[in-house]
């Protein structure tokens, strides 16, 4: 009986899990209204690469690599260096 139920936890956790993980994908790609609600969340902006480099010179933050968010919020990124609203 105790093995029943173990196996029933272990496999409830299994597809727990698996049904989250959709949910975390969709609210990744979420649209800010502006850099300042943006980098409420994400302090250095958004960038849609890691190799991406800053044009517009020194920043304070390291901004967080997402293609989803950043094509999301293209519209923020005023100079068009690949990185939404750096700071």
């Amino acid at each position: 009986m105790r093995r029943i139920s173990v196996l029933l936890l272990s496999a409830t956790l299994v597809f727990g899990v698996s049904t989250i993980s959709p949910t975390v994908t969709d609210a990744a790609a979420k649209s800010f209204k502006n850099c300042t609600e943006l980098n409420k969340t994400y302090q250095g902006g958004v960038a849609k690469a890691a190799n991406i480099k800053n044009k517009g010179g020194k920043t304070k933050y390291t901004p967080f690599v997402s293609k989803e968010i950043y094509d999301a919020n293209i519209k923020s990124d005023r100079d068009k260096d690949g990185i939404a609203c750096e700071k």
